[in-house]
């Protein structure tokens, strides 16, 4: 067998070019087997697709790139929940836009390591350039907000707390504030960081209320960071950010807002004023591959000034030299708790500058209309229930006649039968099916169908 070519250097690209035709073809044929959002069939029939595409995982002798790749892409495509297909909206999990997933590609090709400049010359210089910028659209007012890109919300949310109890060394640990629906990450966080339990504030309409903040912070004689939400994981609710912030400000605590979310409203003139007293926060999370049309992975924790970002800051004589920074290089290592990660900045770069910040804002209201379409069709409807209007492109409602139980059943069936993928949210103390409208290119016989589904499943109980 001959050895294998490589990605990269001056043929890389002409070894690539009928390696990415198959995989083109591979896609092509792998939707087409699947035939709709989701494969049918459930676990048992995906794991019996994978195990005949796979056979034996490592074999002794290979089978050869042309037919390794057809038949493994096939195989994912086949099987994959493709958040492009228009009902499969259950999770924040958007469609990447095929210039973003072009880029990646290069990025791939590449192969840049962003933690020494020597490792990724271009692609350093790019990611605290385009990092600026769209930090600059959180803290638009402030002299040099700054960013570093992470693997999403998780990780921003980590940071966070992790800044907050840097600031507070040789002081009270710092005592995390958060309403019961703030992500999950923000409790794991706490944990990992060794800080104390975080104190929940319970939210009943679904938001975290001002005075019940300003109650917990009454009561904390040590410093607090409040962690509010813009965009929850279950409603897409978000918090009432400037009265938090008045709130954190009168008592001395700081806030930060995790808009994984919610976040990339900012590129819409219409909806930004749904995040007023984001500015106000001492970090930012917001996730370009939610409601961004991003691959995963494109996190970005915001800062007001990049001086916030020092605790971060790490030497290791094979990255930064201490000589070589004197020198000009570069010190990236400080940029990332990471040490090895891939410039995923590109991919936002090219998205960036093709669309424009218009361009992006246009993505933003089409998604955000067709939420609003989806809930007036379910509020006319009159075997569906509406659980509220939508804050950004979440939509919740179940069938009128349906329990708890039946409405989970409903999502499993329509699951299995590769027919639709729905999510699930808890909300008002019943359980609802969640459409997460993430496709700025549905179409309203698209939604109509959706609901259709819907009814038709509950219907054949």
């Amino acid at each position: 067998m001959p050895m294998p070519a490589l990605a990269g250097g001056r043929q890389g690209a002409e070894e690539l070019r009928p390696l990415v035709q198959l995989v083109l073809d591979a896609l092509t044929e792998g939707a087409r087997r699947r035939g709709g959002p989701v494969p049918r069939g459930g676990p048992a029939a995906v794991a019996a697709g994978v195990d005949e595409a796979l056979g034996e995982a490592m074999p002794r002798d290979g089978r050869g790139e042309r037919e390794s790749l057809h038949t493994l892409v096939r195989m994912l495509a086949e099987g994959a929940a493709d958040p492009a297909e228009p009902f499969c909206a259950a999770h924040l999990h958007c469609p990447p836009l095929a210039v973003a997933a072009a880029a990646d590609l290069a990025a791939s090709a590449l192969n840049p390591s962003l933690d020494s400049w020597d490792q990724a010359p271009a692609a350093g210089e790019l990611e605290i350039r385009v990092t600026r910028a769209l930090a600059a659209l959180v803290f638009p007012d402030l002299p040099a907000p700054d960013a570093l890109v992470t693997t999403g919300g998780t990780e921003s949310n980590q940071l966070a707390l992790l800044l907050a109890r840097e600031r507070a060394a040789g002081g009270p640990r710092v005592q995390v504030v958060c309403g019961a629906s703030a992500h999950h990450s923000v409790l794991r966080a706490a944990w990992l960081l060794g800080l104390p339990h975080p104190m929940v504030v319970d939210t009943p309409t679904g938001v975290l209320d001002p005075a019940a903040v300003a109650g917990a912070l009454d009561e904390l004689p040590v410093r607090a960071l409040v962690v509010a939400t813009a965009g929850t994981t279950d409603t897409g609710a978000i918090d009432p950010l400037r009265q938090i912030a008045a709130v954190t400000s009168h008592y001395g605590a700081e806030l930060h807002v995790d808009a994984a979310y919610g976040g990339p409203l900012l590129f819409s003139r219409r909806e930004s004023g749904k995040l007023d007293g984001l500015q106000s926060a001492v970090s930012v999370s917001l996730d370009l591959h939610k409601l961004g049309w991003q691959p995963v992975a494109a996190g970005l924790l915001a800062v007001p000034d990049s001086a916030a970002l020092r605790p971060l800051e790490h030497q290791a004589d094979y990255l930064n030299a201490g000589d070589d920074t004197d020198a000009g290089l570069p010190d990236l290592l400080g940029r990332s708790l990471r040490t090895s990660r891939r410039p995923d900045v590109l991919k936002v770069a090219v998205t960036l500058r093709a669309l424009g910040r218009e361009g992006m804002a246009a993505l933003v209201d089409a998604v955000c209309d067709r939420a609003r379409d989806l809930a007036a069709k379910v509020e006319q409807h009159p075997d569906l229930v509406l659980y509220g209007q939508p804050t950004i492109s979440t939509v919740l409602f179940r069938p009128r006649a349906a329990d708890d139980e039946a409405v989970a059943e409903l999502r499993r069936r329509l699951l299995y039968g590769g027919r639709a993928v729905f999510g699930r949210a808890r909300a008002d103390g019943r359980l609802w099916l969640k459409a997460t409208l993430l496709n700025p290119y549905l179409r309203p016989e698209d939604l109509d169908a959706l609901l259709q589904l819907a009814t038709e499943g509950i219907t054949a109980r």
